[in-house]
């Protein structure tokens, strides 16, 4: 592993920047999944991600590296973990959290032991799973504790946990004690679960506190990639349930992200919560990871893919890439995500405004188009019985957008471009009808966000299309679209890539760690 770490230069490159983004945070070569430890240390945003850096798949986990001062412009740094101890052999370095304390940066993971046909015909599992510690100076070289693993399978004091399944643990500090969520499942593995431990040092010692909260059977057989805050005096886990029933109409597929909203009891470790909320019901959003800023902001990145489903971008050499940050907040019981504010940061050229304007055919406005912009539009839903909005869109292809005076919104990539198949194509949700729709569009190449009425309902997607599928198509499809306003703005590079021609950037200064 090491001769291969030295040699980046064979798996540096990005052959084709036709997908790769210009604004969100995306491996600079290889795979990317989870988000993992995001946080604000000295100054700066860190942010950390699933990484395999010598092929576009998946492969021993590494943590991928990048810094932000504004969250709006993110610079690539070292891999900040590398799978090279025993309880790290064969899966590599698993998801987990950051915190500082005493004025260092400590990760705390998971090291996942991937068994040998012999292992594990004598455990009787594929893997088990160990949480362990890193701890930097600087932000960005990290040493692993002499004491990991700090959570081990003789840790968990509960004889109804899957010993095989507990990672990604989410740390945080209250008064003066370190708490961890994990995730894990039943012994059965029929329920997802949330496990509870704490620590009164954070580097030397963790006790089990509780099963903190379970499924009752309908929301999946693994909980993953657990997080917690608190958001508007209440406490929200976040986290992302497997093996969810699909075929009751309840959920869309098999494995999504979502929230739970309620309140810890810290003396019982026991969370009490009201029903599972979705965090983005598009095609493509899980595992996100969630910080408070220094200004109190609950801040959310999420992994912008699904697992199991065509990923076209491997062609090119990388695979995976991030939302942008959003924003939670809670109202009237409902979780709510909008577009963090610093994006406005990559407003870099004079947007194109509309007032109100009337349509009663297909029409497209001069300079709304692009490949890589920020679409903020209100609509007079009152007036505006049905009507469509293509993005992306040429002749041939087109990723549409369409709402109906009832409440129906969807979203149709089956013209996107590369079919991705694995997942549905078309996605059909209802959102409580409004006088007024607001739309806040991201599209950034080869994805999309969209974020319904103030972050009511988000919706994410990949689309594949060709460079040339540029165009935005209004159209009435029941007598007129009535637009209230309409503001474009092309967006700035947000994370430049050393291998790409259309991004200005030092590589040596940008990425030392590079052999070019």
């Amino acid at each position: 592993m090491a001769e291969q770490i030295e040699d980046f230069k064979t798996f540096s490159q990005v052959t084709d920047a036709r997908w790769y983004p210009r604004y969100h945070i995306a491996p600079p070569f290889g795979w990317c999944n989870d988000p993992n430890g995001m946080c604000y240390y000295k100054g700066q945003y860190h942010f950390f991600y699933q990484h395999y850096p010598y092929e576009p798949r998946w492969g021993p986990m590494h943590w991928g590296h990048v810094v932000s001062d504004d969250l709006a412009y993110w610079k690539h740094l070292p891999i900040a973990l590398k799978p090279e101890e025993a309880y790290e052999t064969g899966g590599g370095c698993f998801s987990g959290s950051a915190i500082e304390k005493d004025g260092k940066l400590w990760l705390m993971y998971t090291g996942h032991l991937q068994a040998n046909p012999e292992e594990e015909a004598a455990i009787g599992f594929p893997h088990i799973e160990f949480q362990c510690l890193a701890s930097s100076e600087d932000g960005i070289h990290f040493e692993k504790s002499a004491k990991n693993p700090i959570i081990e399978e003789a840790d968990v004091k509960s004889d109804d946990v899957s010993i095989n399944d507990i990672r990604d643990p989410k740390v945080w500090e209250r008064n003066g004690k370190y708490y961890a969520v994990l995730g894990s499942r039943t012994r059965d593995m029929a329920h997802g679960q949330i496990l509870l431990f704490e620590s009164k040092d954070l580097t030397k010692s963790w006790r089990f506190k509780a099963i903190s909260a379970r499924s009752d059977g309908n929301l999946g057989g693994m909980w993953e990639c657990p997080n917690f805050a608190e958001i508007n005096g209440q406490d929200v886990l976040v986290f992302s349930p497997m093996d969810l029933r699909t075929d009751d109409g309840t959920f869309y597929y098999d494995k999504v992200a979502g929230v739970l909203i309620g309140k810890l009891n810290y003396r019982s470790g026991i969370f009490t919560h009201g029903e599972f909320q979705y965090l983005d019901k598009g095609f493509d959003f899980y595992a996100p990871q969630i910080m408070q800023t220094p200004d109190g902001r609950t801040v959310m990145i999420g992994w912008l893919d699904m697992w199991n489903v065509d990923m076209h971008e491997t062609r090119d050499g990388w695979a995976g890439q991030m939302t942008i940050p959003r924003v939670l907040d809670i109202k009237n019981g409902k979780i709510i995500s909008t577009p963090a504010k610093e994006l406005e940061k990559l407003r870099k050229w004079k947007p194109i405004t509309l007032g109100k304007v009337v349509i009663d055919e297909a029409t497209s406005f001069d300079g709304v188009s692009g490949e890589a912009y920020e679409l903020v539009l209100t609509i007079d839903a009152a007036k505006s019985k049905k009507f469509s909005i293509a993005l992306r869109a040429s002749e041939l292809e087109q990723t549409v957008l369409s709402y109906n005076s009832n409440g129906t919104f969807k979203l149709d990539r089956t013209k996107s471009g590369e079919v991705i198949n694995g997942i549905a194509s078309v996605r059909e949700i209802q959102i409580e009808p409004q006088d007024k729709l607001k739309l806040h569009i991201f599209i950034d190449r080869s994805s999309l966000e969209v974020f319904i009425n103030d972050g009511a309902e988000v919706l994410s997607a990949r689309i594949y299309p060709k460079r040339t599928s540029q165009k935005i198509i209004f159209t009435p499809e029941y007598e007129t679209l009535e637009i209230d306003s309409l503001e474009y703005y092309k967006l700035d590079f947000g994370i430049p890539h050393p291998h790409i021609k259309d991004t200005v950037v030092d590589v040596a200064k940008e990425f030392p760690f590079l052999k070019a």
